[in-house]
């Protein structure tokens, strides 16, 4: 496998294409379609900007051949359904919890990364990621609420996690043949055709009254967020990439308080703050913390 080429900007990217994703679960919720409809005109209405910007970027869509087809196909269908199961989780459960559970890909794709390594973590990456746990849980403490109520919800949030990491994977797998545009687009493509079916079979409203939010949804989340996410994602460890994920709770909780009028507690600042020192720990010049993919320019 060849060395990675230089991204300066990657981090930078990374940190705002995170951003980007947490606007999401409130963007679903005022999406006036169904759970898995809403996730369908994320990607779909995504193809024909990232299609545009591909050929812009000097990334032509192409189909890659067989094997690494297949990869993709994989990480569509990890997409597909970590969406349709997280968004049908946000509408069981209370916004933070399913940010919190959502949030298990995180810390698998982080630990993906030392096992590619074959190392244990560091000092100073056992200390990032107990400071990311940490802040995590203090910016959820104060809303989010464990109970039977929301129990279903959890778990399809939890599932959510666990399928993004495997997507995440192979993403990064792809990521060492393959541009970031043209595996996005081929990857939401696959997705879409995926999701439809099943939201038509679910019996879900699929045209939305104000295309509004859906449009935004797919801009923001997909356009700027996955594609600054699977940049990254060819430039940075795994051990990285999952830390920075962990920025959506902070920006979870900012949202809660600019639209909900949510009051920002001492815990949540102190947590952001975590989050803050671990991201700092986890750029510390350290043995060990490679990409595991060659990034295709």
């Amino acid at each position: 496998m060849t060395s990675p080429k230089h991204h300066p900007y990657a981090f930078a990217a990374l940190l705002a294409g995170s951003s980007a994703l947490a606007l999401g679960p409130w963007l679903v919720r005022l999406s006036e379609v169904g759970p898995v409809a809403a996730g369908f005109w994320r990607l779909a209405l995504a193809l024909p900007f990232l299609f545009v910007i591909a050929r812009v970027a000097g990334q032509p869509v192409h189909w890659p051949g067989r094997v690494l087809g297949i990869m993709i196909a994989f990480a569509a269908f990890f997409f597909a359904a970590d969406l349709a199961a997280w968004h049908t989780g946000i509408h069981m459960t209370k916004l933070a919890n399913a940010t919190l559970f959502g949030n298990t890909a995180s810390f698998a794709f982080a630990a993906w990364g030392l096992w590619l390594v074959r190392s244990w973590p560091s000092p100073l990456q056992a200390s990032a990621l107990a400071l990311a746990a940490l802040g995590s849980a203090l910016l959820m403490g104060n809303s989010a609420e464990l109970s039977l109520r929301n129990l279903h919800g959890d778990l399809l949030a939890l599932a959510a996690g666990l399928l993004y990491a495997g997507y995440l994977i192979a993403v990064e797998r792809a990521r060492a043949r393959l541009a970031p545009l043209p595996l996005l687009f081929l990857s939401s493509a696959i997705g879409a055709v995926m999701l439809l079916p099943v939201a038509l079979l679910f019996g879900e409203q699929i045209i939305p009254q104000n295309w509004t939010f859906v449009f935004v949804l797919a801009i923001s989340s997909q356009v700027i967020g996955q594609g600054l996410l699977v940049y990254a994602i060819g430039a940075l460890p795994p051990l990285v990439v999952g830390l920075v994920l962990l920025t959506q709770p902070a920006i979870s909780a900012l949202i809660g308080w600019v639209a909900y009028g949510e009051r920002l507690q001492a815990l949540d600042w102190l947590g952001a703050a975590a989050i803050a020192a671990a991201l700092v720990l986890v750029r510390l010049p350290q043995r060990g913390l490679q990409p595991g993919a060659a990034g295709a320019s």
